[in-house]
């Protein structure tokens, strides 16, 4: 498996600096030591979003990051080689605070797959934050770092869905897309860490902390998003 999994990484390293041309700024708000976990958006009917910004960040921090992902990645052998060789996980309700706790960086899409399931139309256009992702912060105490990503969208949209085939093979969704990623221009933009509540004392307070966060973490990747996307004169250039 350790041929595949260095295949892939070659692959996704070509497809980031050469067919997305992906560039990336604010690199500089990511902690170079200690845990963060950070929150991007969710786009792109097939989640490649996840692969290509997981490698991007790998490769320009040279130190680990633990992505947190669906149950499906796990269901495809080379996905799940790659997850494992490179410390992803799933079905962790406390969304890494173990690694977290070893001074680990975290990612994570608190859209889940209403964020890729969402139709072209609506491209770009954040579903609601899950908010475990912000309880997590409140009770680890770590930073919050937001990151936008602007592209994915255009590479693989979502044009419709067949459900017989989603019905076939356990999907939320088989999506109705193009059967080769476009190329489109890529942005990843790395926001500003936003600080975890301190103690917030009763389970209530927590929670109410935990939604607050969630909702700012929100708004900032959305602001970030609409930036970019404002940037581009075309997503193909």
């Amino acid at each position: 498996m350790k041929e595949l999994t260095d295949a892939m990484d070659g692959v996704l390293e070509w497809l980031a600096s050469d067919y997305f041309r992906v560039e990336v700024s604010g690199l500089e708000n990511i902690p170079a030591t200690g845990p963060a976990l950070l929150a991007a958006n969710h786009s792109g009917a097939w989640a490649l979003d996840g692969l290509v910004l997981h490698n991007v960040l790998h490769r320009r921090l040279a130190r680990p990051i633990h992505l947190y992902v669906a149950e499906l990645f796990f269901r495809v052998p080379a996905l799940a080689a790659y997850a494992q060789r490179h410390g992803a996980f799933t079905d962790d309700p406390t969304l890494g605070r173990d690694r977290l706790a070893e001074g680990h960086l975290v990612a994570v899409f608190p859209e889940g797959i209403d964020g890729v399931g969402k139709p072209f139309s609506e491209r770009y256009r954040l579903r609601p934050f899950g908010p475990g992702f912000a309880a997590t912060a409140v009770l680890t105490g770590v930073p919050v770092v937001p990151v936008s990503v602007v592209g994915a969208e255009e590479t693989y949209p979502k044009l419709g869905e067949i459900g017989a085939l989603a019905r076939r093979f356990g999907l939320p969704y088989f999506p109705v897309t193009t059967l080769l990623p476009l190329p489109a221009k890529w942005i990843v933009s790395v926001g500003e860490p936003i600080p975890a509540p301190s103690d917030a004392g009763t389970f209530a307070q927590r929670s109410a902390a935990a939604r607050r966060l969630s909702d700012e973490v929100w708004f900032t990747v959305q602001g970030m998003v609409d930036r970019d996307r404002r940037r581009r004169a075309t997503p193909f250039w």
